[in-house]
């Protein structure tokens, strides 16, 4: 079974910059779609970007295209997700999640295919 652990959030002001890791054991060789996401209080679940941990071909959120970079660490089975400009609304828990077997398609976005979650991690912003 994979699992996932994340790290790294923590409280920040407007225009800072986090660096959230997740660390994916018992990974399957080469094929997996590795997203972050997150959830604000009120809100519903919201995809990030994705990876796939096999090559590279990084998706995003337009919305966050251009402030937030996800990268990965293959051989210390890691994925990052680098933060900049941060602002309130980005407040919230951060999950990674990792749909095995599979590479990252145009359907990563969608939460329900990931088959294996961390337990999140509080990022916070303030004015």
């Amino acid at each position: 079974q994979v699992q996932l652990q994340e790290s790294g959030g923590g409280s920040v002001q407007t225009g800072g910059s986090l660096r959230l890791s997740c660390r994916v054991s018992r990974l399957f060789s080469g094929s997996n779609c590795v997203g972050w996401f997150r959830k604000a209080p009120g809100k519903d679940r919201e995809p990030v970007a994705a990876i796939w941990t096999g090559g590279s071909s990084p998706s995003y959120i337009d919305s966050l295209r251009g402030r937030f970079t996800i990268s990965q660490d293959s051989a210390k089975s890691m994925v990052f997700l680098q933060m900049n400009n941060l602002k309130p609304e980005d407040t919230g828990v951060y999950y990674c999640a990792a749909d095995t077997g599979r590479k990252c398609d145009s359907y990563w976005s969608v939460w329900t295919r990931y088959n294996a979650w961390g337990q999140g991690t509080q990022v916070t912003v303030s004015s």
